[in-house]
């Protein structure tokens, strides 16, 4: 089984105590000045764009004689459609699987034998595959990845083979989750028309459906030169390694420009609530608004208004929620700008035992209505693009981070550029901008409420079902 880095992760809750955040949070109020002065980029990109129409990204870290190589293909799950949901993360499957020169399991076998780790992961709108090694191991990377970028063999018994490898992979990371399977039922949800609607890793009728003649069609649609982005970070000299580049990549030929996608998801009209039954141990509430993407300057606001009520044991609604009402174990509040398209703001928590939905509904609520009439303090706001620009900023120490931060933004739409720029916007965001854009889109036609309602594990109701035939 690949990992796939996908926007499900991201949805789950992952920060409930995040105390380093909120530590460095504090230096930075303290020590501000020197933060201010920091350079957009730690390194600047080399930018260049092969005759075949591959960008390419290289950046020198020399503080460690480590590489990261990463290629970033535009398609997703945003780019399949009805009947084939999940054939993006199929073929990423696949695509460790073998090609004519590097016969199946040769792959990761090579990669490992020089001291390196590889993987991939797909996401809504992005497939991307890496290798982490030893920097006089590059070349190894860049042979093995221009390879499969037009070399891939998709045999039909493979095909069925890790065609099992993914169903068991929902049913481990979706169906056995009460929470993955209510991020799932709420996206269904929110977007009817859009395909953000169906799920990355598909639904299990549509993985059965899917033929080697769809792989074959999504390959050969998607996987060319000029549908992808090369990026690499580490201990290089991009004027060097720019020849290795072009010898291996630039004899790929051109492949054809695919159609973006075109469904707008129309306007919500109205509330929109389900309930899901799971076997689970406690009631789990979502509550989601369709927000826009990085095209929109409110997209910075946003992400400040997230860390306001999200970020820590600092945020209103960890301090609502789990320390003064003791309605939830667990809280948070998600959004992403980062997206091809809008995508949502969502709102969830875990609720104590002995609390009732209704109580931790009303109390989000309640949060939400109070940063609509008040803004949140200056000290507040401060401390939440503090927290906010640490992330970022933080991320790019890693060479691994780094480049993913300039893959996701350069398949995205945004640019790679767009990481330069995004601290500069966080840092431009006020108390009043964080109050309008709640104001504005966390509102309540805009909402789909999710519910998860426990019920009892099999065994237990099956034991609970045989008790009275047992009685005399």
């Amino acid at each position: 089984m690949r990992s796939r880095y996908d926007s499900l992760a991201r949805m789950m809750p992952r920060r409930t105590i995040p105390s380093i955040p909120l530590l460095i949070a504090c230096l930075f109020i303290c020590g501000r000045a020197a933060f201010w002065s920091a350079p957009l980029f730690a390194a600047e990109p080399k930018e260049v764009v092969l005759s075949n129409g591959m960008k390419v990204l290289l950046v020198e870290v020399p503080k460690a004689p480590v590489v990261t190589v990463q290629v970033w293909y535009k398609v997703g799950s945003r780019n399949e459609v009805m009947g084939r949901a999940g054939l993006s993360h199929m073929l990423e499957h696949m695509m460790f699987n073998g090609t004519t020169r590097y016969p199946k399991g040769m792959f990761s076998r090579l990669v490992k034998k020089n001291g390196g780790m590889d993987n991939a992961f797909t996401s809504q709108d992005f497939t991307a595959y890496f290798e982490n090694l030893s920097a006089d191991r590059v070349q190894l990377a860049l042979e093995l990845e221009s390879d499969r970028m037009q070399g891939l063999v998709l045999d039909r018994e493979e095909f069925q083979r890790e065609r099992e490898v993914v169903k068991e992979e929902r049913r481990l990371r979706i169906e056995d989750d009460p929470q993955a399977y209510l991020v799932e039922t709420l996206f269904a949800q929110m977007f009817m028309t859009h395909p953000y609607h169906w799920p990355i890793i598909g639904w299990f009728g549509d993985l059965d459906a899917m033929t080697l003649d769809d792989l074959q069609r999504h390959y050969d649609t998607y996987y060319s030169p000029n549908n992808a982005t090369l990026v690499i970070v580490g201990d290089i000299k991009a004027d060097q390694l720019l020849s290795t580049v072009q010898k291996l990549f630039e004899p790929i030929p051109r492949g054809p420009t695919p159609a973006p996608p075109t469904t707008k998801e129309p306007e919500q009209r109205g509330e929109r609530r389900f309930l899901l039954k799971r076997d689970a141990q406690l009631p789990f509430v979502m509550m989601g608004y369709r927000t826009p993407n990085f095209a929109s300057d409110d997209a910075y606001a946003l992400s400040v208004l997230e860390s306001v009520l999200s970020h820590g044991r600092s945020g209103r609604l960890y301090r609502s929620l789990v320390h003064d009402h003791q309605l939830a174990l667990a809280v948070g509040a998600e959004y992403t700008l980062m997206q091809a398209d809008p995508g949502l703001f969502y709102f969830y928590a875990v609720l104590r035992p002995g609390q009732t939905v209704e109580a931790a509904e009303t109390a989000l609520q309640q949060e939400i209505a109070r940063i609509q009439s008040s803004p949140p303090t200056d000290l507040e706001v401060q401390r939440a693009k503090n927290n906010v620009e640490a992330d970022y900023v933080f991320q790019q120490d890693s060479n691994f981070r780094h480049a993913m931060l300039l893959g996701e933004a350069e398949t995205v739409g945004a640019g790679w550029r767009h990481v330069g720029h995004y601290v500069e916007k966080i840092r431009g965001v006020t108390a009043k901008d964080v109050q309008r854009v709640a104001q504005k889109y966390l509102i309540d036609d805009a909402r789909t409420v999710g519910i998860l309602i426990p019920t009892p594990p099999q065994s237990d109701r099956h034991q609970g079902a045989a008790q009275p035939a047992s009685k005399p």
